[in-house]
């Protein structure tokens, strides 16, 4: 496993709201591992960029507007620019969030 993944799962054990660490990052590009707990959320936000949520392990609820979308392990969405969302975990879980 990543040393950084692991190191997310590991403050994730103390942690009362979701883990984020850039596990990529280049001039167009950034890599992001996200790591949640049961229930906890990413509130209300934007992306500037292009960017695709990918689930590897658990689910979560990706919210946009009155749309909610389930992703299970190993599917994935496409966030609009400039939109409000919000994700939900509905049990452990560890996204990618690709941008650019």
């Amino acid at each position: 496993m990543n040393k950084t993944i692991a190191d997310i799962l590991d403050q994730l054990k103390d942690s009362s709201h979701p883990v984020a660490k850039s596990i990529h990052h280049q001039e167009h590009t950034n890599v992001l591992a996200i790591a949640f707990k049961k229930g906890m959320q990413l509130k209300d936000h934007k992306t500037a960029r292009t960017s695709t949520l990918f689930v590897l392990r658990g689910s979560v609820l990706y919210i946009q507007e009155d749309v909610e979308t389930s992703l299970h392990e190993f599917e994935d969405l496409q966030i609009p620019v400039n939109i409000i969302h919000a994700v939900t975990a509905l049990e452990d879980s560890l996204c990618l969030l690709i941008q650019g």
